[in-house]
């Protein structure tokens, strides 16, 4: 029995995993990526393009290595717990290599389109139309697996600041910014304390004149490092921990971990103090 044809959207992180997992199903993939590279996120680029994903250049996880890989394969342990972009491309690289699975991506390949067949009622398959160098190709599939992330569309609200269209300096999106050099001596907003926006306020204190963090509400930072210098998420994320939010209440829970987080910097002496548990 011929084995069913799979076509796998994007070479980022689910792409590369959903593919390996096709072949230990014996089914056969072939992964479309628009760009000439593995990595999708991961894979820094100095020049932002529409509708891709963008990271700035000093991107590291913010996931501990061993709650970010493979399951199947561990990431060495001379490599550090939070690493930067290009090591986190270095795992996928040796991934890839590990379980042969180069030859099943084709790069610089846009999927234009994916159609149930005409039959698709009696075959459950699919119409997909590639195109790369500039010629398309229908390709008939089994099944889709669609990895091509989420991280591609900016969210821009310049309706919520009144005014914005007078401003004389400059504004734009996080997945626009890749290095602090050009901010030297200026005096910037950062809005939004996500993990983007804590990241590119610290970087920029560095160089600019003067940073302001804004948070609509404040929160609660959590720190890579937790007790006795392990990941935050290794210490936090164990099966005593799960047994303990069993039986808590969650009042009793809030009180221990905010007590936690405010021995390392009260979080009302710097505006930050949630009101949010």
């Amino acid at each position: 029995m011929a084995k069913k044809q799979i076509a796998v959207i994007g070479a980022g992180i689910s792409g590369l995993g959903a593919f390996k997992c096709c072949l230990e199903e014996n089914l056969e993939p072939t992964c479309f990526e628009r760009n000439d590279d593995i990595g999708g996120l991961w894979k820094f680029r100095k020049n932002t393009s529409e509708k891709m994903p963008s990271i700035y250049k000093s991107v590291t996880i913010n996931t501990s290595k061993e709650m970010m890989c493979f399951s199947g394969f561990p990431i060495p342990d001379h490599f550090p717990d939070y690493m930067h972009n290009s090591k986190f491309m270095d795992y996928f690289r040796m991934y890839v290599k590990h379980f042969g699975l180069m030859k099943y991506i084709r790069f610089k390949t846009k999927v234009q389109s994916v159609r149930k067949h005409p039959d698709f009622s009696f075959s459950r398959q699919w119409d997909v139309v590639v195109e790369a160098n500039g010629k398309q190709e229908t390709l008939v599939f089994d099944g889709i697996l669609v990895c091509s992330g989420h991280h591609t569309d900016p969210y821009l609200p310049l309706q919520s600041f009144p005014g914005i269209e007078k401003f004389e300096g400059c504004y734009f999106h996080s997945r626009e910014y890749k290095s602090p050099e050009d901010f030297s001596g200026k005096r910037i907003i950062v809005v939004g304390i996500g993990n983007s926006g804590v990241d590119i306020a610290v970087e920029l204190s560095h160089v600019a004149k003067q940073v302001f963090l804004s948070t609509r509400r404040g929160a609660w930072i959590l720190h890579h490092v937790w007790e006795n210098g392990y990941p935050m998420d290794n210490s936090f994320l164990t099966r005593f921990n799960s047994f303990v939010q069993k039986i808590g209440t969650t009042a009793i829970i809030n009180n221990h971990l905010e007590k936690i987080l405010n021995s390392r910097f009260n979080h009302a002496h710097y505006g930050l103090q949630p009101q949010h548990r």
